[in-house]
């Protein structure tokens, strides 16, 4: 797609047309489509878990080709996140959602009947690349078609579905694996492919975006469609859009650097400070959480000898804890603010863990209280980093911007396990303090460095 100039007015009056309006059943619907993909994203993100003792005893795998059967989907995830942002700011957000979906959701299929070691390690790879493309896209999207009020709460209550989808994921392979074999796993995991005539047809691209690749024409017609919809929703005419304060808001002047999109405008003016910040979070949000949730069940069996099928079990409430965390941060961040609320998960967390490592980590009950709770506001940060990262780019930039902030989340996935690894060797209390200290320091960079965004329009905050 070309893109003609940008008219300022244009922006301005897409942008005071989308904060106008009330949020209602369109949006509950857009956020539902949307959510089924996001939910099977994380669904098939965590298949390999479960299906992998039952795998490496098929195939006779060793220890490395296990390694790779987890690492081949990770590094899948870390290109698919840089490209995903690329992709979305020229060709559009749900052009974008569609086509990871297809491709990590044909790969699932493609798995189920994979004939051999090395076309799984395949198929996983280009499963990965789907799923790490999908979510950073969708949380640029829903950002961009909610107003300022409430945007905290909207978008993370959609963004409540992907650990729903983990926890999910989880407890159907307890079942299905022992029944019907791993295969059925990945075959459940194609089941959004249901969804994509829906997705192409119900969704509407974002006039923000549509508008910021100066397509009036297409920016018009979007945004009718969709006042159409949330009219007959409400069942009243919307109030007239004030242009005017939109206009006002995004005239920040810009700076050296910015304005001309792409990966140099993330280290250009203000930008350069947001984008180390957001970049410090993602690691160290998903090297701590990724770190505990692929290691504790080894832990639990190895070290505690609970059986193993317990241990599982012992690995599954966390993740339903962590679904409490990412519900309180959704429903409370609009109104204490994203600088406090993140700094405060992440270091309520990391002191947890630290405590947990303080104490020496000697029984099993220890170990699983203080995981489950700090498990709670690690994830709630995790969560908050999808709200938070697209309100800090420009729509020119945004999906680039969050995209490559999920380049540091998959950095800190793979990274997690391998230094608890290293570190497991002497005990588990260094292994829990070297977390907390990890959790500590990016709620520090938070407090520290963060710019606050509660409540503002994503043309105020970023011109």
């Amino acid at each position: 797609m070309t893109t003609a100039p940008v008219s300022p007015s244009l922006t301005a009056e897409m942008a005071a047309r989308v904060e106008r309006l009330p949020l209602c059943r369109w949006h509950v619907k857009v956020r539902l489509l949307i959510g089924v993909v996001t939910f099977f994203d994380a669904f098939d993100q965590l298949l390999i878990a479960y299906a992998l003792p039952v795998i490496k005893n098929e195939w006779s795998m060793s220890p490395l080709a296990a390694t790779w059967a987890i690492t081949s989907g990770s590094l899948g995830m870390l290109v698919g996140a840089l490209l995903s942002g690329w992709l979305a700011d020229r060709v559009g957000r749900v052009k974008t959602i569609v086509f990871s979906l297809l491709l990590y959701a044909l790969a699932s299929l493609a798995l189920a009947a994979s004939p051999s070691l090395a076309i799984f390690l395949v198929l996983r790879f280009v499963q990965g690349v789907g799923i790490g493309g999908e979510v950073p896209v969708a949380a640029t999207y829903i950002g961009e078609i909610t107003k300022a009020a409430r945007r905290g709460r909207f978008v993370l209550l959609y963004e409540l579905i992907f650990p729903i989808g983990l926890a999910t994921a989880a407890v159907v392979a307890t079942f299905v694996v022992p029944a019907f074999g791993w295969r059925w796993l990945f075959a459940i995991g194609a089941l959004p492919l249901l969804v994509v005539p829906f997705l192409a047809t119900m969704v509407p691209e974002s006039p923000r975006w549509l508008a910021g690749r100066g397509n009036r024409a297409g920016a018009e017609k979007e945004m009718s469609r969709i006042e159409r919809e949330v009219e007959r929703s409400t069942g009243a005419a919307l109030p007239p859009p004030d242009v005017a304060a939109a206009q006002k808001a995004g005239t920040a002047a810009l700076r050296k650097g910015e304005g001309r999109g792409g990966l140099r405008e993330l280290f250009a003016g203000r930008y350069a400070r947001r984008t180390v910040t957001i970049w410090a979070l993602w690691f160290t949000a998903y090297f701590v959480v990724y770190g505990i949730t692929s290691w504790m069940p080894t832990i639990y069996h190895t070290v505690y000898d609970v059986p193993l099928d317990e241990s599982l079990k012992y690995s599954v409430v966390p993740l339903l804890a962590g679904i409490v965390g990412c519900l309180a941060i959704a429903l409370t961040i609009d109104r204490v603010g994203r600088r406090p609320a993140m700094a405060f998960v992440m270091i309520a967390g990391g002191l947890l863990l630290g405590l947990l490592g303080a104490l020496g980590a000697t029984t099993v009950t220890q170990v699983f209280v203080l995981i489950s709770l700090a498990t709670i506001f690690i994830n709630a940060a995790n969560m908050g980093l999808y709200l938070y990262t697209p309100e800090l780019y420009p729509t020119r930039s945004r999906a680039l911007g969050v995209s490559m902030g999920g380049v540091w989340n998959r950095i800190g996935v793979i990274a997690g396990p391998i230094v608890i690894g290293f570190i497991y060797t002497d005990g588990t209390a260094p292994v829990f303090l070297m977390l907390g200290v990890v959790a500590i320091a990016g709620g520090l960079v938070a407090a520290l460095f963060a710019q606050e965004t509660a409540r503002r329009t994503l043309e105020e905050i970023s011109p």
